[in-house]
């Protein structure tokens, strides 16, 4: 056994220590600062307890408070300061255990007589507070599964007696503690509660013990915590710009959609809504005629059989809604539509295809159905039914590259009218559950790469087992106006649907040949889209989008008729326009015109109903001033053609 190990840092240079060495102790030889402010560290890539032992050659890097993974370590500490207050404060109080994910909060859950309450919560952060200012210090202890049972016996913890049970036969047994607080746990802590610079307890909740309804219901308190007061308030400060911008509380605001329980998961999209909705449809369908697509519309059941022809049957039935319908001679299943492109087969069948039809782009909106889980819907970002910008080439092998070479075009000119400029890219392989040879597939997957490698404005990363079932992916990550990444557009190689089947097409030569599909779609599902682009843009939706895009707001009911005027001037440059009748003062009616986030507020008075002008606002700007209305309508309407992002 190696008696040193080398280990390599971030800056390429290395470290000879002893074999055994901790992480610590590694920081501790680059030097004190370093040593004092480490919390943990990344060995080859995985986020490891400071007090690790070293025992082979390792890529290592030390995170300390300011690195943003030492947060999950910092709220994990956290935890077991939660626990640490709640028996100081109420001695004898048996403890659970935490969460398993703290990338934003911590959790514990006690035996506890009752709920707790607002008041305890003040209670118990302040003597978490005096648990992080007494400095205590982390310790790591290896034990047997004896000794665990006689402490926590002696410390009256049944409960953990009970998750001892679940650690398997063999596995390395850890107890954390700092001061006289001890819990069962893997870890990893930071070195010292004073590294926890500040937390916040979030809510509390009842539990279920392993979360079986059949068992006791203990009681669960949420918090938060970070290194320093400034990132807790940065972190609260964006719960607040979330909640502002989410999706499901703008479509309330603006009455653009709803949701009812008759139709679970089902959005209800309003007049207004609509109208957001169709812009998006009317923009692809202008760029389907740019890039050369052909619009179908295909049925909504199918015969079970098509299904399993096309392999969803075997790989997607558990997501699929079924209908059993009755002809004169049987009764037989059919089922709803998940996806386009079986029926998108059966189109190119119909006929007979020489090489000279391709490529063949056929694009289609209609209405899928997918059985998502009531506990996974949320919003319209995770539906029932939807719409998809769906697409599928039909293809020779030699026109693959230039196809999407295309597709890269188009979905970047898309995203650039949404202001999306942060775009991640990946390569999804082969997954474990797959059909087709797998020689097809190595094939497919060094197509997609050499198509990514081609192109200068493109870096990718490659997501192993993450393809389709049928065929390699090119996936599209795109991050919002609050850095969040969403996975939209989608390209996929199918080698496998035409084989099944059995499509073709004459091929200069005389011979028949299979043709390659390609399965695209650039804004995904439609719905989910609408969610994204709602968040983006916090309700401002630009003008072209706007469901209202302007509206006139008369200072006295003298000058409706003027009013009425300018907004029929508007609709007629294909506007949308509205006219606020409303004997109300003019400050109210600005103000909900802003709250319903119209881009223009075009205030008339008897000024300027003599000579012809309108007083503009923009939305959450200051007036304007005074200008001419066909100056104005010039503005608006060169806004809206051109998709423009400003006002």
């Amino acid at each position: 056994m190696a008696t040193t190990i080398r280990v390599s840092l971030p800056d390429g240079s290395a470290r000879e220590l002893p074999a055994g060495s901790t992480v610590l102790q590694v920081a501790e030889a680059i030097g004190p600062r370093l040593a004092r402010d480490t919390v943990a560290a990344l060995v080859d890539g995985r986020l490891v307890d400071l007090r690790t032992e070293l025992t082979s050659d390792v890529e290592l890097r030390i995170v300390t408070t300011r690195d943003p993974e030492a947060g999950e370590v910092i709220r994990h500490s956290a935890e077991h300061v939660l626990a640490d207050a709640v028996k100081r404060l109420w001695p004898g109080t048996p403890i659970d255990a935490g969460r398993q994910d703290h990338a934003e909060k911590y959790q514990y859950d006690f035996r506890f007589p009752r709920p707790f309450r607002p008041e305890d919560f003040e209670r118990i952060e302040a003597e978490m507070r005096r648990i992080l200012a007494e400095d205590l210090a982390f310790e790591r202890t290896e034990t047997d599964r004896e000794e665990v049972e006689r402490i926590m016996s002696e410390r009256g913890e049944d409960i953990k007696l009970k998750r001892l049970e679940d650690i398997p036969e063999g596995e390395t047994i850890t107890l954390y503690s700092h001061g006289p607080f001890l819990d069962l746990c893997r870890g990893p802590h930071v070195q010292r509660t004073s590294q926890i610079g500040a937390v916040r307890l979030l809510e509390a909740s009842g539990a279920y013990f392993k979360g079986d309804e059949r068992n006791e219901m203990l009681q669960r308190i949420y918090g938060t915590a970070f290194a320093t007061k400034k990132e807790l308030d940065a972190y609260f400060a964006r719960l607040e710009e979330l909640r502002r911008r989410d999706h499901r509380r703008l479509g309330r605001e603006l009455g653009l959609f709803s949701f009812h329980s008759e139709a679970p998961a089902s959005p209800f999209f309003h007049p207004r809504g609509t109208i957001v909705y169709n812009a998006l449809l009317d923009l692809m369908r202008e760029k389907y005629r740019a890039y050369g697509y052909e619009e179908v519309i295909t049925p909504q059941i199918f015969d079970v059989e098509l299904w399993k022809r096309s392999g969803h049957y075997e790989n997607y039935r558990d997501d699929m809604f079924f209908a059993d319908s009755f002809d004169e001679v049987e009764e037989r299943s059919s089922s709803v539509k998940p996806m386009n492109c079986p029926s998108h087969c059966l189109l190119f069948g119909s006929g007979a295809h020489s090489y000279r039809d391709l490529p063949l782009r056929i694009a289609d909106f209609g209405r899928l159905h997918r059985y998502e889980r009531s506990g996974v819907v949320t919003g319209l970002t995770r539906v029932r039914t939807f719409s998809q910008d769906d697409a599928h080439i039909f293809c020779t092998p030699a026109q693959i590259s230039s196809e999407i070479t295309s597709l890269f075009d188009f979905i970047f000119e898309i995203y650039a009218l949404f202001g999306f400029e942060d775009i991640k890219v990946h390569l999804a392989t082969r997954p474990e559950k797959a059909m087709g040879d797998p020689a097809v597939w190595e094939h497919a997957e060094a197509v997609l790469a050499s198509c990514l490698e081609a192109r200068d404005d493109v870096d990718f990363k490659v997501n192993e087992g993450e393809g389709a079932f049928y065929g390699p992916k090119i996936d599209f990550d795109v991050r919002d106006a609050l850095g969040r990444a969403w996975q939209l557009a989608t390209i996929q190689l199918d080698f496998q649907m035409p084989e099944r089947f059995g499509l073709g097409y004459v091929d200069s030569d005389g011979t028949e040949k299979r043709p390659v599909m390609i399965h695209r779609a650039i804004l995904g599902s439609v719905e989910r889209f609408y969610a994204v682009m709602l968040e983006h843009f916090g309700g401002d939706l630009p003008p072209w989008l706007a469901p209202e895009q302007a509206r006139v707001l008369p200072i006295t009911d003298a000058v409706n008729d003027y009013a009425e005027k300018v907004a029929g001037r508007l609709r007629a440059c294909g506007l949308r326009v509205e006219v606020d009748r409303r004997s109300e003062k003019l400050g109210y009616k600005i103000r909900e015109g802003e709250t319903m986030k119209v881009p223009y507020l075009l205030v008339v008075g008897q000024r300027e109903a003599e000579d012809g002008t309108i007083a503009l606002r923009l939305r959450h700007r200051r007036d304007e001033g005074v200008q001419l209305l066909e100056t104005i309508q010039d503005r608006i309407a060169k806004a809206v053609s051109t998709r423009s992002l400003e006002l």
